[in-house]
């Protein structure tokens, strides 16, 4: 963390995963932050940020999207700058869930995967899925902000069977 006083300011959130064999369909696994507001923390987004959809007010950026693991180092990357989110919103919820174009792949079908969240050089917690290895879809981290302003994060894997658009409507409604 950036100091004591100061919460969570601006995290990287990495995600990698092995590609498919040869011949056999990609896999496509996609990094989610939702958002909520002060008025409802636990129903419905303020807003989503996904490969299809950015955040309006330039906090939540997806860096790099991959759509099919390839390449070295990281697949997708999200950068979440909560020190500068309105005031309004007091809650993000990050997960990752497997596209399902080509038939049910759930994180144990798919080689390789890891994920890491880190603010700077500090790494806040790293993640290969084998906890939810049954699952297609997963929530990893929740950062909420405090009373007095300061974002806290907490670490919360939890495995769904969802397909992405589900997803997004259900990782921010179960309970902490």
């Amino acid at each position: 963390m950036s100091s004591l006083s100061k919460g969570v300011e601006k995290v990287r959130i990495s995600l990698r995963w092995d590609p498919s064999p040869s011949g056999a369909p990609s896999h496509d696994l996609d990094i989610i932050a939702a958002v909520y507001s002060a008025d409802d923390p636990r129903g419905e987004p303020a807003h989503l940020v996904h490969f299809d959809r950015r955040s309006a007010d330039g906090t939540i950026t997806l860096n790099r999207d991959s759509r099919t693991g390839q390449g070295f180092g990281d697949d997708e990357v999200m950068t979440v700058e909560l020190h500068r989110m309105a005031p309004s919103y007091v809650r993000v919820v990050v997960g990752v869930a497997i596209q399902q174009s080509t038939g049910r792949r759930t994180f144990g079908d798919i080689t390789g995967t890891g994920l890491r969240i880190a603010e700077g050089y500090d790494e806040l917690a790293r993640h290969d899925f084998s906890a939810v290895s049954g699952a297609t879809a997963a929530t990893v981290a929740e950062f909420t902000r405090n009373g007095s302003g300061v974002w806290e994060f907490r670490e919360d894997v939890r495995g769904f069977d969802a397909d992405p658009d589900s997803f997004a409507r259900l990782m921010g409604a179960a309970p902490a």
